[in-house]
């Protein structure tokens, strides 16, 4: 996203709410159906169950305020439950996925006025109550069963896999020392959550930095601040902790880069401070991968720097327009 002006004068870019939420749908799209593809009816009724119940708990919050902020059709709760579902188990629970769905609308969002005005959020909100109150079913990674037959090949490479994510079986077992192959690591044919596919949520992210959807700032920052520790933390130790690609390509590093970090609501509006929230962001999710109780952080990261958000947003803002130094 294009460098903010803290204030006048403004030159208006075109880009409408509705707009900017379509590009961030479609550049989610690719991720999405490969994820149903590889992980079939139960991923494709959780994603129905819990779009219908973030939709219709939306329009209910709407009806019940006098004047509310934003509306049905701008998209905004669509990508909310989208990114809350790529983040979840494939066959979870499409009743609790319902739930989550209604609790990202309610407290995520609606409970601060509405569109553009939560500290935190929605989507990693309602994962972090999910993960606190359903921990058996958050931690069910079922194997990839492809709903149409597999290209050559494809079978040989999900039968290869056991039930736990790659983040987990090192947690499990304190060795990093696994078989991985890069091909399916990159694509995602392993077990993890429904949007795991690093390569398709690369393609998807880089389309809407292009676009100015998002401010690549925050993704590199965000990566770097991540694989760079991994990286010395790998060399001192690669017994005991994963590869940089590994790290980059398991978990869900890259949808937080790329399209849950960046949410400009809960992110600074600064250069300098989208940089530091971003740095801040991958540190924690490294920390919370090495020395946390759970394989995954970066919902738990995400939460955290909304949190100092403001603060970073008031120790990096811009001199305003006019004003002597």
């Amino acid at each position: 996203m294009p460098t903010l002006l803290l204030s006048a004068p403004h030159v208006h870019s075109g880009m409408t709410v509705s707009r900017l939420m379509r590009q961030v749908i479609l550049a989610l799209l690719p991720a999405l159906v490969f994820g149903l593809y590889l992980f079939g009816e139960q991923a494709l009724i959780l994603v129905i169950a819990s779009l219908s119940s973030g939709l219709i708990t939306e329009w209910l919050c709407q009806k019940c305020q006098d004047k509310p902020i934003g509306n049905l059709m701008d998209s905004s709760a669509i990508v909310t439950i989208l990114l809350l579902v790529m983040s979840l188990p494939p066959h979870f629970p499409w009743y609790l996925g319902a739930l989550g769905a209604a609790i990202a609308v309610i407290f995520g969002k609606q409970v601060y006025g509405g569109l553009g005005q939560n500290l935190f959020n929605p989507a990693m909100l309602a994962r972090v109550v999910l993960l606190i109150s359903f921990p058996v079913e958050m931690t069910d990674w079922p194997s990839p069963t492809p709903v149409l037959p597999a290209f050559s090949g494809l079978n040989e490479l999900i039968d290869g896999f056991t039930g736990a994510t790659t983040l987990g079986s090192v947690m499990e077992t304190g060795s990093a020392v696994i078989d991985m192959q890069l091909f399916p690591l990159l694509l995602g044919i392993n077990p993890g959550s429904l949007g795991e596919s690093p390569v398709l949520l690369l393609i998807g992210g880089i389309w809407m930095a292009y676009k100015g959807v998002i401010d690549w700032r925050i993704s590199v920052a965000l990566l770097v601040g991540c694989l760079l520790p991994s990286t010395i933390a790998w060399g001192l130790s690669p017994e005991t902790v994963l590869t940089p690609i590994a790290q980059l390509a398991s978990g869900g590093l890259l949808l937080a880069a790329l399209f849950i970090a960046t949410d400009p609501v809960t992110s600074p509006t600064t250069p300098k401070g989208r940089i530091l929230y971003g740095l801040g962001c991958g540190a924690l999710i490294f920390l919370i991968r090495i020395f946390g109780a759970y394989p995954e952080g970066a919902a738990f990261a995400i939460l955290l720097m909304n949190a100092v958000s403001p603060l970073i947003e008031s120790v990096t803002k811009q001199r305003t327009y006019g004003e002597s130094k």
